[in-house]
């Protein structure tokens, strides 16, 4: 499960974006949302500014994330803008998913889980994608120095050939490596990926 450290380091981030409105999209997020449709699953939302964008460019969102300020800010905007958000607090390291989307994304929360598990919910995410459907997702990788906000216990940091062999079949839209500096000379190291499911809609493998 997501550790405690984690949702701490984070909720106290989030406070302090909605005191300083600090809306924008980040990289990642500005990758993945011209790829998002219809219904969207946005798998570890944080403050929700992605599956507000989403839902403000005509998607239908369910947002979840384990911060409970950022699903209170998510659910004050979209009823203040009538926006179509369900928003949600859940544990995701043991969050089953049993609706499909067209369109799921998880930017930026499965290396915040043991690696056993973060493996497993990508399975998850890919399993709950329609076939024609869009799964975009964003890691730290190996390479990642600044290791403050997590948990010795609780974190996976991905290979980048590992997590391209789990989408093998899927059409890769977006495949990026961007490295950022971190406080005390240290580097985030992140993996941003966007694959369209090539599988058939009777659930049979190609060709259809």
């Amino acid at each position: 499960m997501e550790t405690n450290r984690s949702i701490e380091f984070f909720d106290r981030q989030f406070r302090r974006q909605i005191d300083a409105r600090e809306f924008e999209l980040n990289p990642f997020e500005q990758l993945a949302l011209p790829h998002l449709s219809g219904m969207v699953l946005d798998f570890g939302s944080g403050l929700g500014n992605l599956a507000i964008a989403a839902a403000r460019s005509g998607c239908s969102v369910v947002a979840l994330d384990a911060s409970s300020t950022a699903i209170e800010h998510i659910r004050d905007v979209a009823a203040h803008d009538a926006l179509p958000v369900t928003a949600a607090v859940a544990d995701l390291g043991t969050y089953r998913i049993v609706d499909r989307f067209d369109s799921v994304v998880s930017i930026g929360l499965l290396m915040f889980l043991d690696c056993p598990t973060a493996w497993r919910q990508l399975e998850q995410i890919k399993d709950c994608v329609r076939p024609g459907g869009v799964a975009a997702l964003n890691v730290l990788v190996a390479g990642t120095s600044y290791m403050d906000m997590f948990a010795p216990e609780g974190h996976c940091l991905f290979r980048p050939d590992d997590v391209l062999a789990r989408f093998d079949g899927w059409q890769v839209l977006v495949d990026t490596r961007q490295d950022f500096p971190a406080p005390g000379g240290t580097t985030k190291s992140f993996m941003t990926i966007v694959a369209r499911n090539s599988g058939c809609t009777d659930g049979s493998t190609p060709p259809c």
